[in-house]
């Protein structure tokens, strides 16, 4: 699929906050790792919407059912975020970090050799194990490698997504177009494997949190304001995802010549997306409700584009859009339980995945039956209702 006034350790405590630091500069390698693991899973994640119908074809299922590769994916990590936190309380989550990236080299691997559908689904549930995870603990790891620099580490592993989105989409579908899906897979993994190196090498212990657990977990659901901030991230993810598996349909609907540069558009959008997000984070609610607003726009342009330019400008605004989405939303969720993040974060985690599954399987059930314009709209629908919610909700100490 983070605080930026107030600082947080991984782990969830709230230190006071100290002035900027005046000694040595700080090392952003750690940061650097844990972004290049971000960027080596979501671009894995979203592998098959960059070549869909050739995988579709060579598996012989329709481009709904293939695009349920990203929904089974999300499902594992539904599962996944809210319960690794319990039931690992007590392993350094640098070991954790690094054995999910491990877990997404198997999964890749499965997927690149499946002889038909049932494995390159079991293989992608693997995946899905291991983004949740990643996701549920790498802001915690990287507040502690850089301590006090919540919003520029949110950014940075965000960042990661808009590399892989920038880099990992447009090029896996001109790779996939020229030699094929599985060796697209296969880079993937051979990636997994060098970014679960890197997090082992650069980033430094980090011990769980005494109270990290069951306990934790039990207070962050009690919390009403977070869960209504939760539920807006599954409306906002929902309204995505029921589109994005398609991009590149809805892109060949206008115009087929122009698929690759428009996923770099997208891409490139989402780099100024992210940057924006934290930018303007000490206006946390301005910019939550801002994304799904400008992400509902985007889509109801990109569905209705009736030429090339139109279609170039909405596919911008979404990728603008939604990958200011897990930055708003990431800071939004550690600001209001600053005192219980790493479970703030599985359960951020765990709604985004909860709407990949549901968004992507209702939208590829819309495409078979109704065409990819129509899956565009819903998604409209549900981004523009997350962004009234977000709008209703005062963040604290903004």
């Amino acid at each position: 699929m983070s605080t930026p006034q107030s600082s947080q350790s991984s782990t969830g405590t709230v230190p006071p906050k100290s002035p900027p630091e005046t000694g040595p500069r700080a090392n952003w390698s750690p940061i650097v790792a844990l972004a290049a693991g971000i960027a080596v899973l979501v671009a894995s994640e979203f592998l098959p919407a960059s070549v869909l119908p050739v995988m579709a074809a060579d598996l012989g299922i329709s481009e709904g059912t293939a695009g349920l590769a990203v929904a089974a994916t999300a499902v594992a990590g539904a599962a996944t975020a809210p319960s690794i936190a319990v039931l690992l309380p007590r392993t350094d989550r640098r070991t954790v970090l690094a054995g999910l990236l491990v877990a997404a080299l198997a999964a890749n691997l499965a997927v690149a050799a499946a002889p038909g559908f049932a494995v390159l689904l079991l293989g992608r549930l693997v995946l899905g194990v291991a983004i949740a995870g990643y996701w549920s603990f790498a802001f915690g790891a990287g507040t502690r490698a850089v301590p006090g620099r919540d919003s520029t580490v949110s950014t940075s592993l965000a960042l990661g997504v808009t590399v892989a989105t920038i880099g990992g989409v447009p090029l896996a579908s001109l790779l996939g177009d020229a030699v094929g899906w599985r060796t697209v897979f296969g880079i993937a993994a051979a990636l997994s494997a060098a970014a679960a190196l890197a997090v082992a090498v650069t980033l430094p212990p980090v011990p769980p949190h005494p109270a990290a657990g069951a306990a934790m977990m039990r207070a962050a659901l009690a919390n009403r304001w977070l869960m209504a901030g939760v539920l807006g991230v599954v409306l906002v993810a929902f309204g995505n995802f029921a589109a994005y598996p398609f991009i590149r349909i809805a892109i060949e609907k206008v115009d087929a010549g122009a698929t690759v540069w428009l996923l770099l558009a997208w891409g490139v959008g989402g780099m100024a997306g992210n940057l924006a997000a934290g930018r303007f984070s000490g206006r946390l609610r301005a910019v939550a409700a801002a994304a799904p607003l400008l992400l509902g726009a985007g889509l109801l342009v990109t569905a209705t584009a009736p030429s090339l330019p139109v279609l170039a400008a909405g596919i911008v605004v979404w990728g603008v859009a939604f990958n200011m989405v897990p930055v708003a939303t990431q800071l939004w969720v550690t600001r209001v339980a600053p005192d219980r993040a790493e479970s703030a974060l599985s359960l951020q985690v765990t709604a985004f995945q909860v709407a990949i599954t549901l968004g992507s399987a209702t939208g590829g059930a819309i495409l078979d039956a109704r065409g990819v314009r129509t899956a565009l709209l819903v998604g409209t629908a549900f981004a523009a209702a997350a962004g009234l919610l977000f709008a209703a909700l005062r963040v604290p100490r903004e």
